[in-house]
């Protein structure tokens, strides 16, 4: 009985004996007598398991993390395994003098500094303290070592130096990514992602570059050897430019497959691939060989969203010819960028086909339109002012904007360019710069000012730049239109001589291409930070990366947005990270709900049916009686797509795809009737606007327009509400009224009423009539 109770008293003294060998080791870590002079440290882990020397060494890495980004995990007070040892064979703790004794230690600039040298900057040195002396003082029982230390130190018999330890190995239970960095760093490093297509790198490419501005022909000559090829891939920005190669290509006689990210279709009846696809380039294979591959608009490379796509496609497609098309300011770019992969680019240079010409006059009035004519707005509330104010002067006008479905894009294409159709006007947005052929013979912007994207996510109103003016302008006057020579101007009069400005400028070169962490790095990430959101995961990820100078991560708000949206569904992280990459409008508060809810089902393990779909939409759905109907049916349009993307990922959980498609096309026709009657809808909407004319700039426009760069107005306040036509909203987006200043204004205004009721009504007769002098 002896015997067993010696051998248990020896277990439990076992973690005292590792609190004398800590308190030893701890000696080495700090020398009191020199000052707080430091030197380097390894504890036996296999003893004590607090800190390892891995993580002493400095980090090679350049930059420091974002460590605003890492989220404490929190720990609970439990029962210490070591019961109540610690108090047995030395005392209680007094939680007043241990909470003396812990504040005295974070006051410690020598313990800050160590700390700081193993990834604890201030921040986090901070929240692990707090986390610490919560843990510390609301513990049942300590573990015996730490219970030894605290209460030596207590007694006078240790130093406060001595928690050190026991502090770090809280902090890094509650940052697990302090005893992974290195790893973190590895997976994070972009700097050769070349390396990553294996395949590509295994053949010699041969890149020609086909450079020149719209209406060139570039695009041409690089699909008549798509067409030649025993094999080729076409790679494109829009569902509208693959399905154009894919009936040019069949009607070819060169059998073609099409492939978007919710559309299959395959030329063969037994479902057998061709040699040809057409494709999104988000859906390019750079595992597939082929004879030549075809990358359209190679300057969107640069885009802050989607550039990933086309850096993916040029580095990695596994073709012994890689057709590249674009603008001539990514040549140089494009050329040091294949010198990553040793290959050489060949360049051919192509000129417009026909000319255009800047006027020397505006337009100024809609009563001076002619047939050929298409305003180009930015904003969906300038389409449905002019649409109304056309058909007032009784014309008929086509509209084109970004969020209708391409069936209604390509049916009022068709409608403006019928010389058949009394329809000579197109009012549309800068969604026309690719994937039509339309019949233009004047191009008039209605404005210079756009909303953008910048780097943090953040929506601007800003100067449209140059490659985009062109990219517009060049619509007119096509080769194969009815206009052989095109004009290009602005509605109003101090927008000319900018637009003038903006198009005798030189492209700005392409200086870099766009990345993205992949489903494969995320997961390794995960596997070493389990407790991380998968938005928390992208951020660190992001925040950690390391590129060169000829690449960028890629703006992740949009990600980072469903992941929050969908964090407390309980997902895999593989299929959290694809729902997260599915492209929605998260401006389109039905079709976030709809993601929502398509995810939601998905966790239980239930199919999202045919008839599940008709439930959520209300199937089947009446024509647009005003334009709210109009955006919502867009919206459900939008959904259907949600709900085709995810098919081809989930064929199990969303077997009704072809039963989707099907109800898709049926609303395509129904939106196509609204859009035809879009002014009676715009009518039903605003039934007392006064729209028999087009209102007149008052007095010059804003100064800063005439300058390189507009003014830019932060944040997506900036943007327009559907019908919202308020005299605030029309400053801000003509760029005349920042959100700033704006919110400056209601602040001199809160103030100026708040001191109009302090002083009493002597003070506002005054005040009164100070306001009707200054009238």
């Amino acid at each position: 009985m002896t015997t067993h109770r010696s051998i248990a008293l020896l277990s439990r003294i076992k973690p005292v004996v590792n609190a004398i060998a800590l308190r030893n080791a701890v000696a080495v870590i700090v020398d009191h007598r020199s000052g707080g002079q430091y030197a380097a440290f390894q504890i036996d882990r296999r003893t004590l398991g607090v800190v390892s020397s891995r993580n002493i060494s400095s980090n090679s890495s350049s930059r420091p993390p974002d460590t605003s980004l890492f989220v404490p995990l929190s720990i609970k007070s439990e029962q210490s395994g070591d019961g109540s040892v610690g108090a047995e064979l030395t005392k209680p703790l007094d939680k007043n003098e241990i909470l003396k004794i812990l504040n005295r230690f974070y006051k410690r600039k020598e313990m800050q500094k160590l700390a700081g040298e193993h990834g604890l900057d201030a921040r986090l040195f901070h929240q692990a303290f707090v986390s610490f002396r919560k843990y510390v003082l609301e513990a049942g029982t300590l573990g015996a070592d730490l219970h030894i230390i605290l209460s030596d130190i207590c007694c006078g018999a240790g130093h406060i130096d001595d928690i050190y330890p026991y502090f770090m190995r809280h902090a890094k239970q509650i940052f697990p990514m302090l005893d992974c960095m290195d790893d973190l760093r590895k997976i994070s490093d972009l700097r050769v992602p070349a390396n990553w297509y294996p395949e590509a790198r295994a053949i010699q490419r041969k890149v020609i570059f086909h450079a020149g501005p719209t209406n060139s022909g570039k695009t041409h000559h690089a699909i008549q050897r798509y067409l030649a090829a025993k094999s080729a891939v076409y790679c494109g920005p829009l569902k509208l430019l693959a399905h154009e190669i894919f009936e040019k290509s069949n009607n070819a006689g060169v059998p073609c497959d099409l492939v978007t990210g919710e559309e299959r279709t395959f030329v063969d009846p037994e479902g057998r691939q061709a040699g040809h696809v057409a494709c999104t380039i988000e859906m390019c294979s750079v595992t597939t060989p082929y004879e030549v591959a075809v990358i359209d608009e190679i300057q969107m490379i640069r885009d802050l969203s989607r550039g990933w796509a086309w850096t993916r496609a040029l580095l990695g497609l596994c073709a012994q010819e890689i057709h590249v098309c674009g603008e001539a300011a990514a040549i140089n770019f494009v050329t040091e960028l294949m010198y990553s992969t040793g290959e050489e680019v060949e360049v051919h240079n192509y000129k417009r086909l026909t000319p255009f010409s800047v006027l020397d006059h505006a337009v100024e009035s809609l009563d001076n339109l002619r047939p050929g004519d298409c305003i180009v707005c930015f904003s969906k509330n300038d389409i449905y002012s002019i649409s109304r104010q056309i058909e007032v002067r009784g014309k008929e006008c086509a509209v084109i904007y970004g969020s209708l479905p391409p069936g209604t894009k390509l049916a009022q294409a068709k409608k403006f360019n019928d010389p058949d159709n009394p329809c000579k006007i197109l009012i549309a947005t800068d969604a026309i710069g690719m994937g039509l052929n339309l019949s233009i013979k004047r191009i008039i912007f209605n404005s210079l000012m756009k909303p953008n994207i910048n780097e943090k996510g953040e929506k601007e109103m800003d100067i449209i730049s140059t490659s985009q003016a062109l990219q517009i302008a060049g619509r007119a006057g096509r080769f194969s239109s009815a206009f052989k020579e095109g004009e290009v101007t602005t509605m109003h009069r101090d927008d000319l001589p900018v637009l003038k400005d903006i198009l005798s400028r030189a492209v700005e070169p392409i200086e870099t291409a766009g990345l993205h962490p992949t489903a494969e790095q995320i997961e390794m990430f995960a596997y070493h930070l389990p407790e991380a959101s998968l938005s928390n995961l992208v951020d660190i990820f992001v925040s950690l990366s390391q590129v060169d100078g000829l690449y960028f991560v890629c703006n992740i708000e949009d990600f980072k947005f469903l992941a929050d949206m969908i964090q407390h569904i309980p997902l895999n992280l593989r299929s959290r990270y694809v729902f997260c990459t599915a492209p929605i409008n998260k401006k389109q508060p039905f079709v976030c709900t709809s993601f929502l809810k398509f995810a939601r089902q998905f966790s239980r393990d239930e199919p999202l049916t045919f008839n599940w779909v008709c439930r959520h939409i209300s199937w089947p759905l009446a024509p647009p009686r005003n334009l709210k109907d109009l955006v919502h049916l867009e919206a459900v349009h939008d959904v259907l797509d949600l709900y085709l993307w995810l098919s081809y990922r989930f064929m199990d959980m969303f077997p009704d795809a072809n039963l989707v498609r099907d109800i898709q096309k049926e609303l395509d026709d129904t939106i196509q009737e609204g859009v035809r009657n879009i002014t009676r809808l715009i009518r039903a909407s605003d039934p007392h606007a006064n729209s028999s004319k087009l209102p007149e700039p008052q007095g010059p426009r804003p100064q800063a327009q005439r300058k390189g760069r507009g003014p830019k107005v932060l944040g997506a306040r900036a943007e327009q509400r559907e019908v919202d036509k308020s005299l605030i909203s029309r400053l801000v987006q003509d760029g005349l009224l920042t959100p700033d200043l704006l919110q400056q204004l209601r602040m001199e205004w809160l103030e100026q009423q708040g001191s109009h009721r302090q002083t009493g009504k002597g003070t506002r007769g005054t005040t009164n009539k100070g306001k009707k002098e200054k009238k």
